[in-house]
């Protein structure tokens, strides 16, 4: 909470917790952001990412949509098909494969719309889910994105054509692979007759904001930060970072990192936007993230 705070008032734009309910010493993703949104002002949270297996896609809806309510509209959605499959098998949910998660993934997108639409007499019936209620609702404020943790070739085809956003950790997806990533993400996009500018890119940042001298990508001093960043905004596209370092140097990143990121981005004249294509101002959106289950992104 007091991360949160300190976030919320430092400026930043997002704030997420990772949704790991199988790790015993984390608290309730979920539980948690209604409590940080409660303590907080300004700043928008995200499950970041919702843990598919053990958070039933309707109930998950349900309750994302009352926070983003209570909140004023401070609520997206990240979601993913689970990465561990032993603790979600340990907890009670279902080991899928990987081309099964998918088709479960992509029917939780639906059945959520369809719980956050104005329809009537709402019905669903997939391979893995199950969805029927007279009415929809209670409906959001406003249109939450669903942004999409995945990282392999069909879960970007998925994301492309289904997702508000792709969020990729620095860990699985280096630099190096972002430029694939991202032309998969394009090229299912268009095929499913969306633009690029329709998807938020979302990037956790999974280094050590600390020293003087480089030991690495994202392991290394503030300059080195602001470099690493502008090259992956102007160069990769991404419009959103997540830092995932040590909470101790939160306002290093928030209050020396971001604002120089934002400067030279502006002054390369690059163009990050937010979804639907409108602008953003500043022009990136930078948020907080941890290594621990129960932090804040």
């Amino acid at each position: 909470m007091r991360t949160a705070q300190d976030a919320d008032r430092f400026g930043l734009d997002l704030l997420g917790v990772r949704d790991e309910p199988y790790r015993r010493d984390t608290a309730d993703a979920l539980t948690l952001l209604a409590a940080v949104l409660a303590g907080t002002s300004r700043i928008r949270v995200l499950p970041a990412v919702a843990c598919l297996p053990l958070r039933p896609p309707a109930a998950l809806a349900k309750a994302i949509a009352t926070m983003d309510r209570l909140s004023g509209g401070r609520v997206e959605l990240g979601l993913g098909a689970g990465a561990v499959p032993d603790g979600i098998e340990a907890y009670g949910g279902a080991r899928l494969g990987p081309a099964a998660a998918r088709r479960a993934l992509e029917e939780a997108v639906q059945i959520i719309r369809l719980h956050w639409s104005d329809q009537t007499g709402l019905r669903f019936q997939g391979e893995h889910y199950r969805f029927a209620a007279p009415q929809a609702g209670p409906p959001p404020t406003r249109q939450i994105g669903i942004w999409l943790g995945v990282t392999g070739p069909r879960g970007l085809d998925l994301a492309g054509r289904v997702a508000d956003g792709w969020i990729a950790p620095s860990s699985r997806v280096p630099p190096k692979h972002l430029a694939d990533g991202r032309r998969r993400l394009d090229d299912a996009a268009a095929r499913a007759g969306r633009g690029p500018a329709d998807i938020r890119r979302v990037y956790i940042l999974e280094g050590e904001l600390d020293g003087t001298d480089s030991r690495g990508f994202l392991h290394g001093p503030p300059r080195q930060w602001v470099y690493e960043l502008t090259e992956l905004a102007v160069g990769h596209g991404v419009d959103t970072f997540l830092y995932a370092g040590d909470p101790e140097n939160l306002p290093v990143f928030a209050l020396e990192v971001v604002p120089a990121v934002r400067e030279t981005v502006s002054t390369q004249g690059g163009a990050v936007s937010a979804q639907g294509g409108d602008p953003l101002e500043p022009p990136l959106r930078a948020g907080r993230s941890s290594r621990h289950g129960s932090g804040v992104s």
